[in-house]
């Protein structure tokens, strides 16, 4: 940082704020970073904060203010010693997280999403997914996972937070997160030995293994399936300010609903994800590597780092690569702060930059223009992990399973009315009821594949393939049984996207909106045939017009409800259009009121 920067002293009783501005270079760009440990060290950014960081950042205060406000972990005021976030998927709704959240709610002394507590002890409100389904419910402690909640769990949550006994000191058993592997297949049965990726790019040349990954036909496992041989081509081609000036960014921002595989994989297997960003960095030239970690993951954090020094100490990562591929290539890792929209690879650079999570517009696209202007290739966990092993067991070894369009395996996070919840890898092309078969489905009415965002489907088309010609999915699957309210289903999902609209274009913005309240008086038995059709027009608009994927997906999982599942809204279609506000109605009551008084009047 330069020190002429530091105008005046720091807010009194925050007098480590330089020595934090510092660890982080004092440079603008890594402002989401700086509030973040603003945040966790502090507990809250208030104004006097605010007004030091822009005069030693050179921002405006209105700028901050803005960061502050996009992401939902960020807080000008103080929420308290201890602030407990129970995830509100609808999966974990379904297991009971709502009745854990009022009883802990009830124990405590508050009420779940009101405002702190008197003694400024605590404060508790619901969450968006955290990623931990099959071992929900679950909920974030000053951004700690606790899952697996039971009613003993949460009554000692209740006593521990009383106690005022700081996070350090609580049972470690509390934070502990199962792996939860099911079945295994070519990416996790297979070893990997430590920097193999790196060995093989070092034999090889870059040229020799980008053909590999080419011929392997390895595609972006986040669900887009861009073709990575390709992506990384057009980045290594793209030109650049001056050598090596690109950069590698793993997309570790899990955010869609009921996904949790790259969790497992960072919490077990991340040497094979920095293998294939280093790998990447070989083949495209780039000095600098970046890891964004939903905040919801922060448990994952310092193992990462560790992860990361120990690389550097064997000279696989950092300036001891400089002999051997030429160039020094070196991975930071970036938190997220709570924004569902920052899974979108151009908003997550948007945020990696320290700005609010707005997607850009494209082109350009981030392979020739992208982290701070230089050409950037992103790719999500499994991707990179994938691209690692295919660099040392060959394509030949990839494209044994799956299908012509779809080579290799995909990991599944399933989760929902099934006796087995987990990770599942199974080769492209296996059937939804080879799935439910397997995680041991009882009478499933529906499987919602890809998120929130994805497709629900019928009991009649389990024959269906998770492959990119049938069934694409970033990896998963909620099961939901013939006795789930479906409307519910969606009804959650609408209030998820409402609440993670990031606002920018109004389509998104105001349709999440009238989506949600379509929906609320749908299961307020007030719907009619008109609020349907005017719910598949507003959901076309949203699908035509948004700016970024949130809006054009944010209804798909309603026109299946639609289309799909005609019996639950079968009583509303039948029904002609009813006002949701009934004058008549509302005024009956007074009527038979003044009638009683008149009838008095004229007795007496």
């Amino acid at each position: 940082m330069n020190e002429n920067r530091q105008l005046t002293p720091p807010p009194e009783g925050r007098e480590q704020l330089p020595e934090l501005l510092q660890a982080w270079q004092g440079e603008s760009h890594n402002l989401l970073q700086i509030l973040i440990e603003v945040q966790q060290r502090y507990r809250s950014i208030d104004r006097e904060t605010v007004a030091w960081l822009a005069q030693q950042l050179r921002l405006s205060p209105l700028q901050i203010d803005g960061v502050i406000d996009f992401y939902s972990f960020l807080h000008p005021d103080d929420p308290g010693q201890f602030r407990l976030l129970i995830s509100d998927n609808i999966i974990e709704q379904l297991q009971g997280s709502r009745a854990l959240a009022e009883r802990l709610a009830s124990r405590l002394g508050v009420t779940v999403g009101g405002a702190v507590r008197a003694d400024a002890r605590l404060s508790i409100d619901y969450t968006s997914c955290i990623g931990m389904s099959d071992q929900g419910p679950a909920l974030l402690v000053n951004g700690w996972t606790i899952p697996a909640l039971t009613t003993a769990r949460i009554d000692q949550i209740a006593e521990l937070v009383e106690e005022g006994r700081e996070l350090t000191a609580w049972p470690q058993e509390l934070f502990r997160v199962a792996p939860g592997v099911r079945r295994s297949d070519l990416l996790l049965a297979t070893e990997h030995p430590d920097g193999a990726a790196l060995t093989a790019l070092l034999r090889d040349g870059g040229a020799a293994l980008l053909q590999q990954l080419e011929q392997s036909g390895l595609r972006g496992r986040g669900g887009a399936g861009f073709k990575t041989a390709l992506k990384w081509k057009l980045c290594r081609d793209a030109a650049a300010s001056s050598p090596n000036q690109r950069v590698v960014v793993c997309n570790a921002d899990e955010g869609e609903p009921g996904t949790f595989k790259d969790r497992l994989l960072l919490q077990e297997y991340a040497d094979r994800m920095f293998d294939g960003m280093t790998l990447c960095a070989g083949i495209i030239g780039a000095s600098t590597g970046f890891v964004y970690l939903r905040g919801e993951y922060r448990y994952l954090l310092e193992p990462l780092r560790q992860e990361l020094a120990r690389r550097r100490e064997v000279g696989l990562l950092g300036a001891a690569l400089h002999d051997r591929l030429g160039f020094a290539f070196d991975i930071e890792i970036h938190l997220g702060a709570g924004a569902y929209i920052c899974g979108e690879e151009s908003a997550l650079l948007e945020s990696l930059e320290g700005k609010r999570g707005h997607p850009r517009n494209r082109p350009p696209f981030p392979v020739t223009r992208g982290y701070r202007g230089y050409p950037t290739v992103i790719n999500n966990v499994e991707t990179f992990v994938a691209a690692a092993m295919i660099a040392v067991h060959g394509a030949e070894w990839f494209c044994r399973v799956g299908s012509a369009a779809s080579s290799g395996t995909k990991l599944l996070s399933i989760s929902g009315d099934c006796a087995r919840p987990g990770i599942y890898e199974y080769p492209y092309g296996v059937t939804l009821q080879q799935l439910l078969e397997e995680c041991g489905a009882v009478d499933p009415q529906a499987v919602q594949v890809a998120g929130a965002a994805g497709r629900m489907v019928p009991a009649r088309d389990f024959g269906r393939r998770i492959a990119f010609e049938d069934l694409a999915t970033g990896g998963s699957l909620m099961i939901f049984n013939q006795q789930r309210d479906l409307l519910a289903v969606v009804r959650n999902f609408a209030d998820f996207f409402a609440h993670e609209s990031c606002g920018f274009c109004t389509p998104c913005r105001v349709g999440t909106t009238l989506i949600q309240r379509g929906i609320a008086k749908l299961q307020a038995d007030q719907g009619s045939a008109e609020d349907l059709e005017h719910l598949r027009q507003l959901a076309g608009v949203m699908r035509r017009t948004s700016h970024c994927g949130l809006g054009t997906t944010a209804t798909v999982a309603l026109l299946d409800l639609l289309e799909q599942f005609a019996h639950v809204t079968h009583q509303v279609a039948q029904r002609p259009f009813g006002p949701a506000f009934d004058l008549d109605s509302a005024l009956q009551e007074a009527r038979e009121s003044g009638e009683a008084h008149a009838t008095e009047q004229q007795g007496g």
